[in-house]
């Protein structure tokens, strides 16, 4: 029944198949990198080794719920946004970097927006210190992903099948989801402060009465 809705939508099966092997791919890389997280972080303190499951299952539903079928489905309208709307030619420069610029300006704050408060309010944090981590971790981890990423989907557009883009991107995902933890793991960093002289939001609040 359910097949029979979603095909009469325009979802084909192999459509359905290609959204679930992106959200099992995400799912897999995330609890890779988490359980790796976990046993260093035991070994560090000197604790008995244990897997924190509730911390597993709770970035396997990110992965899950949002990287997974918001990037597939994103990545194909992207792609048919910029080929039927746009109509510029397939794999050409303008493509690419038209690509790349919408991915970049539109997915990528989106994504780091989520996942910041997403895990915040996952581990408990009030609405108010998810503000603040977010206020003080979004930024940075845009601006120093901004250098790589491009580069990342330059190859991604101009290479890759649109079928086959977010499998290719979950393997960088893995890495970035290591990024972003040492990002969150630096809380109030020094490094991080040069970075508050470029929030429109800076102390404002403290100023105007």
């Amino acid at each position: 029944m359910l097949l029979s809705l979603l095909a009469s939508n325009g979802w084909s099966l192999d459509n359905l198949a290609l959204c679930y092997a992106d959200m099992l791919w995400t799912v897999i890389l995330l609890n890779t990198y988490l359980t790796r997280h976990s046993l260093i972080s035991l070994q560090d303190d000197d604790k008995e080794f244990k897997i924190n499951w509730r911390r597993v299952a709770t970035t396997s539903l990110f992965g899950f719920g949002f990287v997974g079928p918001v990037g597939h489905f994103w990545y194909e309208g992207l792609d048919r946004f910029i080929r039927l709307r746009l109509q510029l030619r397939p794999n050409s420069f303008r493509f690419v970097t038209t690509k790349v610029a919408v991915d970049g300006m539109l997915f990528g704050p989106l994504d780091l927006l989520i996942f910041f408060t997403y895990m915040g309010f996952s581990t408990g944090k009030s609405a108010a210190q998810v503000k603040e981590d977010v206020k003080r971790d979004f930024l940075p981890a845009l601006v120093l992903e901004g250098g790589v990423w491009p580069m990342v989907q330059v190859v991604n557009f101009r290479y890759v099948p649109v079928r086959y883009q977010l499998l290719y991107v979950n393997f960088f995902c893995l890495l970035d989801s290591c990024f972003l933890s040492w990002i969150d793991q630096q809380e109030d960093a020094p490094w991080k402060q040069w970075f508050k002289s470029f929030s429109p939001l800076k102390e404002q609040e403290g100023q105007g009465g």
